[in-house]
């Protein structure tokens, strides 16, 4: 496994590429179970048809995980956004046509998003009354079943020289309602400090969905709690603002 070429770096995850793979290398607070089980979730993705990275293995090297998938040779539509700014508002309308090409398939042996939220939510250090009001918010919206990637954004998609696309990270993959998905695209510009692409691109969302808007809102305190359990202090003072069940209703 050479990894003296690195093509990215997430935090605790560095991506090199060697020859026609791409290995992903996981730092050592990592375990074994987290690692298997974003690899379990590429797979079941890739067994729909959707557009990603063939998986090759999962592996060990230095006493650290990896995953290694096929390289696909491309630019992030992050990167054509930094290159492009011009063309950012079209650049969003592409993210979302193929968001809601994701969200028309579905993956039902991945975990459901309603599930996930709620073990998210009962960890989220909020007080009981905050959880009980998210818990009932959460029960009270539709229970789908399509795809839903979990963190959708213009970094996790690769556009080919050929203009195909592939779809990136699926540790957050779940089965669920795409409003939930698209919930979560928008909190993610917004801690990004993109507020400008976050309302473009729930404008977009909305009109080619076919959505209200407000169906998406009543996501929003649901994933501002599932994200206060990464414990980031910069975004706790904002999140715990967006957990407000009652700024929604």
């Amino acid at each position: 496994m050479n990894l003296s070429t690195v093509i990215a770096e997430r935090g605790n995850k560095t991506v090199y590429r060697d020859g026609k793979t791409a290995v992903k290398l996981f730092d050592g607070t990592f375990g074994a179970a987290d690692v298997l089980n974003e690899a379990l979730n590429h797979a079941i993705v890739y067994e729909t048809g959707f557009a990603v990275p063939q998986l090759i293995e999962v592996a060990k090297t230095d006493g650290k995980w990896a995953i290694v998938t096929e390289f696909i040779e491309g630019d992030t539509l992050l990167r054509k956004m930094v290159d492009q700014p011009e063309e950012n508002e079209g650049h969003i309308a592409r993210l979302v046509d193929i968001q809601l090409r994701m969200h028309s398939f579905n993956a039902k042996r991945l975990r459901h998003h309603t599930d996930k939220m709620y073990g998210k939510i009962q960890e989220s250090g909020l007080d009981p009354t905050a959880i009980y009001e998210l818990h009932t918010r959460l029960n009270s919206l539709p229970r789908h079943d399509k795809l839903c990637h979990g963190d959708f954004m213009p970094e996790n998609i690769i556009i080919t020289p050929s203009d195909d696309v592939y779809v990136l990270d699926w540790s957050h993959a779940t089965q669920g309602n795409a409003s939930a998905d698209a919930a979560r695209t928008y909190l993610r510009f917004l801690l990004a400090d993109s507020a400008l692409f976050a309302e473009q691109y729930l404008a977009f969302f909305c009109e080619k969905s076919g959505t209200a808007r407000s169906y998406v809102q009543k996501w929003l305190p649901i994933v501002a709690a599932s994200q206060l359990v990464k414990g980031k202090p910069k975004e706790k003072e904002f999140l715990l603002k967006w957990t407000d069940v009652v700024e929604y209703e």
